[in-house]
């Protein structure tokens, strides 16, 4: 066999699949140059804690890499970053598992940051540093005795720095204060090369932007610090009502976001509920629309800009009111547990009444499909404002997010998938053509997709970075952005 034989095979199998396996010798190299040596794990296939390692929130796509890295400091990361290198094995990064993208095979060496959870908060300055397997729980329980709150997400268990690295899009208190890459002041990664670096708008200024919405491309972060708000409550929640009432509500909604102040973040979603016990029997079973709600001013203030929402349509229930910021889940009440979940998502320019037709008609309580779940959350205010240092986060002239999410097992994703794309199609013509990375799938990973969520400039940008940083694109298996080549 010649060596075109070869490459051609290389190139129609995955040429890294030619790679012998992963062994604890490699580790072990790699451990002999770093001064204090590994000290988290290394686990090969098969290994006990492997299987235990590997588990993601979403179980659409389970990694199966060759090497896991079970970091529990920077020096692991700059471990593996350097076994990956050698071999010209593609990295990954796994924390808490709520984004997949592309298949990680046994080529890849995965590095897992659930170990890395240290949060500090310095209440004189308002600033928090979160390590890499930091949850946004883990913030919060330490800023609120300060009277802070991070531009956290609607979930405590999603991780801070992946969801700051995609831009954190907070829907809290992001209309009031931007996206949490706007907060960020210092960013401690390791690059491609190896290398432990903490990068300021001053120390990088390339770098430093392309970090703060280019995702995992740029190297492993490690640690991330960034701006505090003070907060202490919120006056919100959710009201629900029947299916029935949905294009009342929305057509209520669409024109009561006009007139709202930055102070209130809020979102509408088409619900199927399941008929399980976990729900309260007036929801068991049933579509519903959800008002989700958070106002960061006076909670009577908040109450009266929501009165014409409350009486579009008689509440199924009520669950609105002033609350301490650490409840902030309880407006979303996104599952905690693990689960299939298959996704799709589109930025619109505006909700006019024939965008509302649209979207009822496409995903409403009469819709023959099998979506879970459908919303429209409100941008503008401060998430459209640019930031005082830029940042790689785009299409900030985007009026709403539309995102779809669906449990279902393997026998219904073929299904879900054409249901998700149908919603996508359907709502097209008030699409900006962009997308919200964070928010992307592992339907939305191809090269194409990637590029629409960022402006043509800045995406030509970030390739440049790439080119410089990881010229040989070993952060790939992510939503890539992959190196200039000319």
């Amino acid at each position: 066999m010649d060596r075109r034989t070869v490459l051609g095979l290389g190139t129609a199998i995955g040429a890294s699949a030619l790679l012998a396996p992963f062994t604890t010798g490699d580790v072990a190299e790699a451990a002999a140059h770093t001064p204090r040596g590994l000290r988290g794990r290394a686990l090969l296939p098969g290994d006990p804690g492997y299987a235990e390692e590997i588990k993601t929130y979403n179980l659409v796509q389970v990694p199966d890499p060759g090497l896991i890295i079970a970091a529990e400091t920077a020096g692991d990361v700059q471990i593996a970053v350097r076994i990956a290198a050698k071999r010209g094995a593609p990295i990954a990064v796994l924390a808490t598992g709520h984004q997949p993208s592309v298949p990680i095979g046994r080529d890849a060496v995965l590095i897992t940051t659930r170990a890395l959870r240290g949060v500090t908060v310095d209440a004189r300055r308002r600033l928090a540093r979160a390590e890499a397997g930091a949850l946004w729980q883990h913030v919060v329980e330490k800023a609120a005795p300060a009277g802070l709150a991070p531009l956290n997400g609607s979930t405590p268990i999603v991780g801070v720095v992946g969801y700051t690295l995609g831009g954190g899009l907070s829907p809290t208190l992001g209309r009031r204060y931007g996206y949490a890459a706007d907060h960020v002041r210092s960013i401690d990664v390791v690059t491609a090369d190896g290398r432990l670096r903490t990068v300021t708008a001053k120390s990088d200024p390339e770098l430093f932007f392309g970090l703060r919405g280019g995702k995992s491309n740029f190297g492993v972060v490690t640690a991330v610090e960034f701006g505090l708000f003070p907060v202490t409550s919120f006056y919100g929640g959710s009201i629900l009502f029947a299916g029935a009432d949905a294009g009342r509500l929305l057509h209520a909604y669409r024109r009561w976001v006009r007139t709202v102040p930055d102070a209130m973040s809020s979102s509408v979603a088409l619900m199927r509920i399941p008929d399980l016990p976990s729900f309260p029997p007036p929801l068991r079973g049933q579509s519903v629309a959800s008002l989700r709600i958070a106002w960061s001013g006076e909670a009577a203030a908040g109450a009266a800009l929501v009165r014409p929402l409350r009486e579009a349509a008689a509440p199924i229930m009520d669950m609105v009111a002033e609350q301490p910021y650490a409840a902030f889940p309880a407006i979303h009440s996104d599952p905690v547990d693990p689960i299939p979940a298959y996704e799709r998502t589109a930025l619109l320019r505006e909700l006019s009444g024939d965008t509302v037709d649209a979207l009822l008609a496409a995903a409403g309580p009469d819709a023959p499909f099998p979506i879970t779940m459908v919303e429209v959350r409100h941008l503008g205010g401060a998430l459209a404002r640019p930031p005082r240092h830029p940042s790689a986060v785009s299409h900030r002239d985007a009026a709403f997010t539309l995102f779809i999410a669906s449990i279902a097992g393997p026998d219904q994703a073929a299904a879900t998938r054409a249901a998700e794309a149908e919603i996508i199609r359907a709502l097209r013509p008030w699409s900006t053509g962009g997308s919200y990375i964070n928010f992307m799938s592992v339907d939305e990973a191809s090269a194409d997709a990637v590029r629409h969520a960022y402006r043509p400039d800045v995406h030509r940008r970030l390739r440049h970075l790439k080119r410089r940083v990881d010229p040989a694109n070993l952060l790939r298996l992510n939503h890539n952005i992959a190196p200039a080549r000319d």
